[in-house]
């Protein structure tokens, strides 16, 4: 679209249980939902359809390969270039994406939360602010646990055996070491005031800055 400036992408990393949705809602509420385009790297888990329910629980699905990362690259491209994208909608309880999609309109910020979003070099670099949220660990399994009780209809055993199966070891290997391309850290998450305070405030000027150069 002509006369419009270019997005600004934000990141926010971290790994599983770390506060990455309280901090992108913080984003959300204080820049702007009607500023910002959401794409959670969880809605674009790969299809599996194709295989039996049996075999969809055995896939590592905290390894990069089980994300369809390609498509999110090019859903950012295209409304950096300000056209709309299509979000697909994935099922956690049936490990398989809907027919259904949600329909995204390009906007001033395009907010990008997953937990492998830095450890695809073709993906980092297209943001502009990298952040990383930074929980302890025996945390971000307690909140785990309870998120995949209560919305996704697992056991507290499936829980701790995909745990440390592959959600563990994935992050030694993958989430943590992404760690070095945050350009901000933020300890506890969304709970660290001071912190948020300062995303929020980054984020204004670069908004402002870019309003000058358009």
């Amino acid at each position: 679209m002509p006369n419009k400036s270019t997005p600004l992408v934000i990141g926010v990393a971290g790994g599983s249980g770390s506060g990455k949705t309280t901090v992108a809602d913080i984003v959300l509420e204080r820049v702007g939902r009607q500023r910002i385009a959401y794409l959670p790297h969880d809605a674009y888990y790969r299809e599996l359809t194709g295989l039996p329910p049996a075999q969809r629980t055995q896939v590592n699905f905290d390894h990069p390969d089980s994300l369809e990362s390609e498509m999110l690259r090019d859903h950012i491209l295209q409304l950096k270039e300000w056209k709309p994208v299509e979000l697909p909608v994935y099922d956690f309880t049936t490990h398989s994406r809907t027919k259904e999609t949600i329909h995204v309109e390009p906007k001033r910020v395009i907010l990008v939360e997953g937990i492998l979003i830095y450890a695809d070099p073709q993906l980092r670099k297209l943001f502009d602010v990298k952040i990383f949220v930074d929980t302890d660990s025996d945390i971000r399994f307690i909140r785990r646990l309870n998120r995949d009780i209560t919305e996704r209809g697992r056991t507290t055993e499936m829980v701790v055996k995909q745990y440390l199966s592959t959600v563990r070891p994935m992050h030694l290997e993958f989430v943590e070491p992404s760690k070095r391309y945050a350009d901000v850290i933020i300890p506890e998450g969304g709970l660290n005031v001071v912190a948020m305070d300062m995303v929020i405030a980054r984020i204004e000027s670069l908004l402002k800055e870019e309003h000058k150069d358009a």
